[in-house]
């Protein structure tokens, strides 16, 4: 059965001891806790600081060769970084079979078609194909036989592979020249 009495006197025990041992952690956990203790650091030596920049470097210019731009131009560009010296070559060349084409369609726009046909027929390999089709390119004027015929009479006249010889001949020497600089910038 329950008895009130009985049952508050442990309540109050039970209040009592919980005090009691809350008390007792909080002041434990105030008091710090001191160590003393001493030493002493000694050194002897030297210091020094040695800064360092950073290696120099050569950085090859970059040239864009189109990107929206109407040019007809390629670009080549090299850099060559030694421990004494850098440089950084560039330079571009115009691509003539690229020229030839803006030209053919921008007479073909302006409706000078055997215009722009005469343009194109400047290339050796357009020229032997429009004869190989039956073609001919016109010849001052003339078109379909009578240009077969007058090619023929003149052919001192027609394109040869000596002018795009040329250009690549230009690139290659172009080439050459900056890989004769870097080559030499590698004895260094």
């Amino acid at each position: 059965m329950w008895n009130p009495i009985k049952q508050t006197g442990w309540l109050l025990i039970g209040l009592l001891l919980g005090g009691l041992l809350a008390y007792s952690i909080n002041a434990v956990a105030s008091d710090p806790i001191v160590t003393d203790s001493t030493s002493t650091v000694t050194t002897n030596g030297q210091m020094t600081t040695t800064v360092k920049s950073p290696p120099p470097s050569a950085i090859a210019p970059q040239f864009s060769a189109g990107n929206g731009n109407d040019l007809c131009t390629v670009g080549a560009s090299g850099a060559v970084q030694t421990q004494i010296l850098g440089i950084s070559v560039g330079t571009t060349f115009t691509e003539e079979n690229c020229l030839r084409l803006k030209k053919s369609k921008t007479l073909f726009d302006m409706g000078m078609k055997v215009a722009a046909v005469s343009v194109m027929c400047q290339d050796q390999q357009v020229f032997d194909a429009m004869m190989m089709a039956g073609t001919p390119c016109p010849y001052e004027g003339k078109i379909g036989d009578e240009a077969k015929l007058a090619w023929s009479a003149h052919s001192d006249k027609t394109p040869d592979e000596e002018d795009s010889d040329n250009v690549e001949e230009k690139r290659l020497k172009a080439l050459g020249i900056i890989g004769g600089i870097f080559g030499s910038l590698l004895f260094f």
